[in-house]
């Protein structure tokens, strides 16, 4: 992991530039970071890809790392990371008086930051400002779009900024991080194959291995997250497929156990062949409709059946998209990936004063009668 990144450092100049900067390609819009490799336990590589070029510095601390950002869009950012990796995030929570959730934000940052503006959950510097609220991203903020990055270091920053005033942010896995963070490349914007890994050789799913910041914070995140009496989970959960033998904690772990594991142990494992496949928590898609040769589309008694098993009323799910944010059989399953050019941006599920609202992009909340 990380060579073709190190044998490429190996041939830039001291000042942190690519020699080859004049023959490199310079559109702006190309341009990607900061990704923070950690070459030893307390030194870090902070690069970037900007003006054609990769940059990078290395800084060294003994328990937080801080430097300040010097890519094109980030030069006012300050940046605070702890030496020490992150412990994996909890997934179970009680007495949460509103919460607010989002999925399939695929590198749109400006919509994903409009939302969180206009339902003041972020301030206009970008910073928490919806006290003991908790904030939920259904998976899938990877692929397609060409502000990932951007992204990812919004939601990271926000995850460690929530808990001082009481809230906080959970982020599940989706299948387009499980495809990243595993080499499926197929759906990465063109912007990062023409730019950083066009431009230098380092492999797109490199940014997020185990020795980057960001990979090892990816390490730690849950497939689902309960809040409540709601269960979040990207896709869905299967009739009969995981509730015999898997709690949300365990399905976590072995997730995060499968996460880097080889493509023999998840052919030959049947647990990491049901949790990583088409009727595992990333791909399922059985609440919408019929899969014609993998399952049929969910009975109404099989939804009370994983209900019923993770003793929650309902389930909110992204991956399939529908027309608006819907609520599905009589209310049990509430699904949240919405059309965002269609709409004009990202819609999201508001849960406050005990009523559950669907958000329009601007914040304009209207409330969802859900039936007793």
């Amino acid at each position: 992991m990380m060579l073709k990144l190190l044998a490429f450092l190996l041939v830039i100049s001291f000042s942190g530039v690519s020699k080859d900067a004049e023959t490199a390609n310079t559109d702006p819009c190309l341009d990607d970071g900061p990704h923070l490799y950690w070459q030893e336990d307390t030194t870090a590589i902070v690069l970037y890809f900007r003006d054609g070029c990769l940059r990078w510095k290395a800084f060294s601390a003994a328990d937080t790392l801080r430097f300040e950002g010097f890519g094109s869009t980030d030069a006012d950012m300050d940046y605070s990371i702890s030496v020490a990796p992150p412990a994996p995030c909890e997934c179970q929570f009680d007495g949460v008086q509103r919460f607010m959730a989002l999925s399939d934000i695929h590198g749109d940052f400006g919509s994903f930051r409009d939302i969180l503006v206009n339902t003041g959950v972020i301030d206009g510097n970008d910073d928490w400002s919806w006290g003991d609220g908790h904030l939920v991203i259904n998976g899938d903020v990877f692929d397609r779009g060409d502000e990932v990055t951007e992204c990812l270091w919004l939601i990271y920053r926000l995850q460690r900024q929530a808990p001082l005033s009481g809230g906080a942010v959970h982020f599940t896995i989706g299948n387009h991080e499980l495809m990243v963070l595993r080499g499926d490349l197929r759906y990465v914007s063109d912007k990062y194959l023409k730019g950083i890994t066009g431009s230098t050789g380092i492999d797109y799913d490199e940014l997020f291995g185990p020795e980057t910041e960001l990979g090892r914070w990816l390490r730690t995140l849950p497939s689902a997250v309960r809040i409540n009496d709601v269960l979040f989970v990207h896709a869905g959960i299967a009739p009969l497929e995981l509730l015999d033998f898997m709690s949300i904690g365990e399905m976590n772990r072995l997730v995060r156990s499968g996460l880097d594991a080889s493509s023999m142990k998840l052919m030959f494992d049947e647990t990491m062949r049901s949790l990583y496949g088409s009727r595992g928590p990333f791909w399922y898609r059985g609440y919408h409709y019929e899969m014609e040769g993998y399952y049929p589309m969910a009975s109404s008694e099989e939804v009370d059946e994983a209900l019923n098993f993770y003793a929650v009323d309902r389930i909110v799910v992204g991956h399939t998209e529908r027309d608006s944010l819907e609520v599905l059989y009589d209310g049990r399953v509430i699904a949240i990936d919405v059309p965002v050019e269609d709409l004009g941006g990202q819609q999201a599920l508001l849960f406050e004063g005990g009523d559950f609202y669907r958000v329009n992009p601007d914040g304009e909340r209207m409330r969802i009668i859900l039936p007793e």
